[in-house]
C-alpha cells in the first residue's frame, strides 16, 4: 500500500466535527499532538524503566506511530493535499537545506 491508498483507506474513519474548517483543522493538530506525546512517553518509559526498547515497547511505539500517521493524513486530507504531494514538498524542501548547508561550508 502507498500513502495516497493509504490517505484515501481510512476516510472512512475520519468522524470529527468537520465544519467549520477551522475546527476540523484544530481537532486533528490537537489529537496528532497527543498521539506524538505517546509515541515519547513510551520511548520516555525505556529509558526510565530499563534503558532498552523491548519487543512489548518497540509494538507500542508502533502502534502510536501507526495514529500519528492517521492524524497527519486526515490534516493532509483537509488540505485537499495527498500525502505524496507532502512528501514530495518535504524531499524538495530537505534538499533545498542541504544545498545551502553545503555552500555554508564551503
Amino acid at each position: 500500500m502507498n500513502f495516497d491508498e493509504y490517505q484515501q483507506a481510512i476516510e472512512k474513519f475520519a468522524v470529527y466535527p468537520r465544519e467549520p474548517k477551522l475546527t476540523a483543522i484544530g481537532y486533528l493538530t490537537l489529537g496528532l499532538n497527543g498521539e506524538a506525546g505517546e509515541v515519547a512517553e513510551q520511548v520516555k518509559k525505556a529509558i526510565r524503566n530499563d534503558g532498552q526498547i523491548t519487543d512489548e515497547r518497540r509494538a507500542k511505539i508502533l502502534d502510536e506511530i501507526g495514529d500519528v500517521l492517521w492524524y497527519v493524513s486526515r490534516i493532509a486530507s483537509e488540505f485537499n493535499c495527498t500525502l505524496s504531494n507532502v512528501a514530495e514538498q518535504n524531499i524538495a524542501k530537505l534538499e533545498q537545506r542541504r544545498k545551502f548547508k553545503n555552500l555554508k561550508h564551503e
